[in-house]
Formats: structure tokens, sequence, C-alpha cells
């Protein structure tokens, strides 16, 4: 992927060598600053929209962006195949972003531009760019499931009586359990729950791509806590860590959590970090966006489970030849 990718930016380097480029670089660390500045700038309700979520998933799509007149340009490509992320700038250069976009693909032989990943103001603007028509399409397997977070603390009414159960029982069955805020002192247990975790899940699924990249990006993390400004929090059982799970926030009333985790042997280990960490770290939110399913059955009936107060579409378009 590296090598098609190479090619790729050579291409657009040789055919704008006398105009101007859009000179694409690899994603880092260091450029988090540019990319919260951006996001603060608007309100964003996609998962997709903080640097965190770009940061770790940067490898598996061979993420590249560039920023240029105030505008923040994304790619990213799977299989030999070329996307453009939603851009990043005011609402009134968005038509600006779209044909630079274009132009850069089509110039580069990339003639099926593709956009994905979009949110629902952008698709509302793109319906009407002057000079292309597009198809747009939502992807259900990767809709954000989002809740209220006071729903999520309380577990009150009929409709939580089961995970209210599973929280009360988790108690009575492990009464010593506490809540923890993730620190540097506690990461290395942290890792150790991550490792079991994908050990056990390893030996059904050994060359499952996303499950390595997952665990390859949360280590990342855990180096890098503190500068990536996130909240963690973790239950500590018998002097033990079984569950951990962090999140940031994502707009001005939402925060999105990135990742969960827990010993599956503890039964209602799960309940337990879910809940305690929406009480401790999150009351002030009305929403927690606990991201997408993927299409996975099992996530999918544990996400419905908690009773999304809605769902958060994502979007793709590509031009209509």
């Amino acid at each position: 992927m590296q090598f098609i990718w190479r090619n790729f930016y050579l291409s657009l380097k040789n055919i704008f060598k006398d105009v101007n480029i859009i000179n694409f670089k690899i994603l880092e660390k260091n450029d988090k600053p540019v990319f919260d500045k951006f996001y603060s700038a608007g309100y964003y309700e996609n998962a997709y929209a903080c640097f965190t979520g770009l940061y770790m998933w940067r490898e598996l799509g061979n993420t590249r962006w560039a920023i240029e007149d105030d505008i923040i340009y994304l790619c990213s490509e799977w299989h030999g195949k070329f996307s453009a992320f939603q851009p990043l700038c005011k609402p009134e250069k968005i038509f600006t972003a779209v044909s630079k976009i274009i132009e850069m693909f089509k110039e580069c032989g990339q003639n099926k531009v593709q956009f994905f990943g979009l949110e629902k103001f952008f698709i509302e603007e793109l319906v009407k760019y002057p000079y292309a028509n597009f198809e747009i399409s939502s992807d259900k397997n990767n809709s954000d499931y989002v809740y209220l977070a006071q729903d999520l603390i309380n577990l009150s009414g009929r409709k939580f009586h089961g995970k209210k159960n599973h929280l009360n029982q988790f108690y009575k069955d492990y009464p010593t359990a506490e809540y923890l805020p993730i620190t540097c002192e506690i990461i290395p247990q942290c890792r150790e729950v991550l490792n079991n975790w994908y050990e056990m899940h390893r030996a059904n699924n050994p060359d499952d791509i996303f499950m390595n990249q997952e665990n390859k990006a949360i280590q990342e993390i855990f180096d890098n806590f503190e500068y990536f400004k996130l909240k963690g929090g973790a239950i500590l059982l018998g002097g033990k860590i079984v569950a951990f799970t962090f999140g940031e926030q994502l707009n001005s009333d939402t925060a999105v959590i990135h990742v969960e985790k827990a010993d599956p042997t503890i039964r209602g280990a799960y309940t337990a970090i879910n809940q305690n960490f929406i009480e401790h770290e999150w009351a002030a939110m009305t929403y927690i966006n606990r991201e997408e399913d993927m299409g996975l059955e099992g996530l999918r009936q544990a996400k419905e489970s908690y009773r999304p107060v809605k769902m958060i579409d994502k979007f793709s378009a590509k031009i209509i030849e």
C-alpha cells in the first residue's frame, strides 16, 4: 500500500510541479494542535471528527493530509482505491475544497472521485455543488450510536432493567470493586487487560487486520496518553485492573468513547466500566457517542441494548458520470 501511495504522491508532484500542488504528508502525532483548532471551530457529531481517531487508524487506511488556504485536505487509500475524507474548512470554502479534490483526482487518473465519512451538513452543501452531480449514500454499518449521558449513568426505568440488574449483580459479586481514573501509574495494568483480551480473541481471528491494528493503536495511545488529553477510567478488583476505557470531548455537548475493554470472564465488568466512566468523567455532557458497530452483529446488539436516542449517519458520495 505504501508503494501505491508513493506513486499517487509522485504523480501529484509531477502534475502540480508548476502550479499549486497539494503537498500531502503522513499524519503524525505532532499534527494534533492543527486539527484540534479546525475541529473546535465547528460542531461535528461524527466520531471521525477528532484527531485521536484519525491517528489511531492512520496506518490501516494510509491516511495523508495537507493544509492549504485554510483548508485541511485528507485522503485515504484502501486496496488501491483512493477516497477523500470530508475537508475541514469554513462553510463558505466547501465548494473550493471540493473543486480542488476533483481536480487533483482527475489529473492523477483517479476519475471516480469518492468521499466518505461525510456529515449531514456537508452533504447538504454537496448537493448544491454547481459543477458536478453526486450520488449520496449512507453506510448504516458505520453510523454512530448516541446516548443520553444520564441514561447511561442512572440506568433507570423498564428499558434499562436488565442493565441495572447486571450492575447490581456485579457489585454483589465483587463488593470491593473500585473505579479509578487512568493515570500513568495504572497504564501498565491496562496494557495487561488489553494483551489478555487480544490473546483470547486472536485465537478465533488470527488474521484479523482490524484487531491487530486496534491493538497497536491503543498501545500507541497509552504511550502518549497525557499528550492526547484523553480521559480514561478503569475498574480495580482485588488489586488488579479488569476493565478500562477512554474517550474525549467531541463537541460542546457530546463525549466520544474510543475504546472499552474488559476481562470477559468477569460478569458485569463491561456494564460497570461503562456506567462508572460516564458518571465520573462525563456527567456534564448531554450525549455520549459510542461509535459504530462495523456491521458486527454481536457489537450491534450490545450497542442497541443501551437504547441510543439517535444515530449519526456517515455518508459517502461519488460523482455521477
